[in-house]
């Protein structure tokens, strides 16, 4: 997957991130689920782009760290909306299963130059 593909499928899930968002309920625990979900979930797409013009391998590496942690907590947060029943189960999975798949796409891409580095 090129970098453009990905800095754009980055931006269509922050996209839906926010959009979910919007449908989760107003009480005092869907307010907190929303704002740490679209916290996590739209930094994806602006870390991305950061680790896209990185200044080194090493800083690509860091960065792409961010991105990664980033991804994993919006997984976190549709994960536990979901155990706690705050959404059905089906509501968020399309959007944990993206969270999922770019985690392990980041996860390949930091670990190839890592091995490059010399680092693994």
């Amino acid at each position: 997957m090129s970098t453009e593909q990905l800095r754009s499928r980055t931006k269509a899930f922050a996209i839906e991130v926010v959009r979910f968002c919007r449908t989760l309920p107003r009480h005092d625990e869907g307010r907190i689920f929303a704002r740490q979900l679209l916290r996590a979930g739209t930094s994806v797409g602006a870390n991305y782009r950061a680790a896209c013009r990185p200044q080194s391998d090493a800083d690509f590496v860091a960065k792409m760290a961010i991105v990664i942690e980033e991804c994993d907590e919006a997984a976190f947060w549709l994960e536990l909306a979901s155990d706690v029943a705050l959404i059905s189960n089906s509501s968020g999975a399309r959007l944990l299963k993206e969270a999922d798949e770019l985690t392990r796409i980041f996860v390949v891409a930091r670990r190839t130059v890592q091995r490059r580095l010399g680092r693994l």
